[in-house]
């Protein structure tokens, strides 16, 4: 069967935020390219999947817990929690090694909505 879209494509994530400005170069900060920028809805890239931030003021406060995250996969997860301790990100797992074969950490981007940076161990599949 032919696919309808690329797989870059088919599953987009797309998250609130509530100053589009602020958390647009968070996220270049981290790594992400703009796409598209319409002043309230900016499109990111990392290797080719798309991160959708639209601006809605009008959102509550930045919630205690979180209930969602995206997952990153880097060469060098160290490099990027380093990265994020200068950038003084609110952590919500420190960086370690993970019975599910992966090193890792979460941050709360300026909304509250985690990302999760992660490289395999070595000898993990």
């Amino acid at each position: 069967m032919d696919r309808y879209v690329d797989p870059t494509e088919q599953l987009v994530i797309e998250i609130f935020v509530r100053d589009i400005k602020r958390s647009t170069a968070f996220y270049r900060r981290l790594g992400f390219e703009v796409l598209r920028d319409d002043g309230d809805f900016v499109e990111l890239t990392w290797e080719g999947h798309r991160l959708f931030l639209d601006e809605r003021g009008d959102m509550g406060p930045v919630p205690d817990t979180v209930q969602a995250n995206v997952r990153v996969m880097v060469p060098d997860v160290d490099r990027y929690w380093e990265l994020t301790q200068e950038m003084g990100a609110r952590v919500l797992a420190p960086i370690a090694d993970k019975s599910y074969g992966l090193r890792d950490f979460a941050i709360a981007d300026p909304d509250g909505f985690a990302v999760r940076f992660a490289t395999r161990l070595e000898g993990q599949g």
